[in-house]
């Protein structure tokens, strides 16, 4: 789209799937149900992107408050957890406390976050061995699939919320809430087709230069030519690809390819990720958004109640969840930690059971399950990570390929839908008009709040993030509109 709107006409975009958005896109079943590649939400750190979704979307969306929790100790704590304590149980509100001073007082495992060499150092630095122990170690094993000393500390940002002593006590001593940190505490979500429709309408404003279904087979670098699966060939000038860096390096590029950049590329670490649709015929009993599961009780690391993100997302189009509402399970794969694919949706029935979040008896009243897998889900940002990049992105570039996207460029903390799709476009705004590109090169800081960990646009309002009351968990914009056929 920003090629079409600089005035060049000349472009093919090509995807081996038969729709467009990736793993952005949504898919709605046999039975009804509309379901995601894991728990998107829209918001946004840019302008640019924020005038798109309007201008594709017009009113058609809803705009929701976050209200998350974290499940721990068969109880909900807000999220995010370690501003939170005060709510477990008081031995582990202690551990949890008393490591977080001896952290920051310089008597923990690591001296400082500066002196961490990784991931794990970082926890022990920053929040002590009881919020490590209960929570963040866990936590982040079953989102990652990967121990945490094999991750750099430099994609967390806005992603971990960094909590001090003073905080902490504050709110342990006079029980205060601390439930609105986060970019995206009010987020926006299509009334109808999931977030995959925002996707869908893009494709559709430049359909003549789409190319579906079209399998790429091999990319000579040298000759700026694309073999695909069926013989066919096109040759290019420019070359913009978002398919995964090392199946680009390992497999894919042909000719004069020194060894060493596909075993650098090769060294990438990522992991699978498994979605657990299930869909239950009864009205939806919570308002909450998403909640996070750092104990071994359940297989998924987060679940979304879908449902509440749209009143259109069930079987039930009468413009609420009055009959049917929806889970979405988030359930991580890699070599540290494998996955029966067979038994998978019963486990996590099991362990929506455990969690609580499925009432006894309830187990009879699902109606529907869908299952998705995602050989690449995640982007680890290992320790070598970015020497790995520094290695391989300039080869690359100096040949006219430019990779970027959530697993082209393989930086998790500008690896969102709004950070990917303005890769794209500033890529675009870069060879077209001169502009330096800038998503790409973010560096993020951790702060105590994550609002300003890193100098890029903001949205102009946030919500609060607090728990809502029933009945205020969706403002659908033009909801009579959308229901009509």
């Amino acid at each position: 789209m920003r090629l079409k709107e600089l005035g060049h006409d000349n472009f093919l975009i090509v995807d081996r799937n038969s729709y467009i958005g990736g793993l952005a896109a949504s898919f709605t079943d046999e039975a009804g149900f509309t379901w995601d590649i894991g728990g998107h939400v829209m918001f946004s750190h840019y302008d640019y992107y924020d005038k798109l979704f309007d201008t594709l979307m017009g009113d058609e969306f809803s705009l929701n408050d976050r209200e998350s929790w974290v499940r721990m100790f068969d109880r909900w704590v807000p999220y995010p957890f370690q501003n939170n304590i005060r709510y477990l149980p008081k031995q582990a509100a202690y551990e949890c406390l008393s490591g977080l001073i001896k952290a920051q007082t310089g008597q923990g495992k690591v001296k400082s976050h500066k002196d961490a060499t990784n991931f794990g150092e970082f926890i022990d630095a920053v929040f002590g061995e009881g919020i490590a122990k209960h929570f963040m170690r866990p936590y982040n094993f079953k989102v990652w699939a990967h121990p945490p000393e094999m991750m750099n500390k430099q994609w967390i940002g806005e992603r971990v919320a960094v909590l001090d002593i003073d905080r902490a006590l504050k709110n342990v001593v006079l029980e205060s809430d601390d439930f609105g940190w986060g970019p995206n505490n009010r987020f926006k979500y299509p009334l109808k087709g999931g977030t995959g429709e925002f996707y869908r309408r893009m494709g559709e404003s430049i359909r003549e230069h789409i190319a579906l279904d079209r399998t790429v087979k091999s990319i000579d670098a040298g000759a700026k030519v694309v073999t695909f699966a069926d013989g066919t060939t096109e040759s290019y000038d420019v070359l913009i690809t978002a398919m995964p860096l090392d199946v680009l390096c390992k497999d894919i590029l042909t000719g004069d390819v020194p060894d060493t950049l596909r075993t650098r590329a090769s060294e990438l670490r990522h992991s699978s990720g498994y979605m657990i649709g299930i869909g239950i015929k009864r009205p939806c009993p919570s308002t909450k958004s998403w909640m996070y599961f750092p104990e071994s009780n359940c297989p998924f690391y987060r679940v979304t109640y879908l449902s509440n993100y749209s009143p259109y997302l069930t079987p039930d189009q009468s413009g609420g969840n009055a009959t049917h509402y929806s889970l979405l399970c988030e359930v991580s794969e890699s070599e540290h930690k494998p996955v029966d694919k067979d038994r998978v949706i019963e486990e996590t029935i099991t362990g929506l059971e455990n969690a609580g979040l499925l009432e006894p008896g309830e187990r009879d009243d699902i109606c529907d399950t869908w299952l998705y897998r995602a050989e690449y889900a995640y982007p680890t940002p290992a320790v070598d990570r970015d020497a790995i990049l520094s290695d391989v992105i300039p080869w690359l570039e100096a040949r006219g390929i430019f990779s970027r996207g959530r697993f082209g460029m393989w930086k998790y903390e500008v690896a969102n839908t709004d950070h990917t799709l303005m890769q794209g476009v500033e890529a675009v705004n870069r060879l077209v008009e001169g502009e330096t590109e800038t998503t790409i090169g973010i560096v993020y800081a951790a702060t105590e709040d994550g609002r300003e960990a890193a100098v890029h646009e903001r949205p102009a309002h946030a919500g609060s993030g607090e728990k809502r009351l029933a009945g205020q968990a969706v403002e659908a914009k033009n909801a009579a509109a959308a229901a009509k056929p």
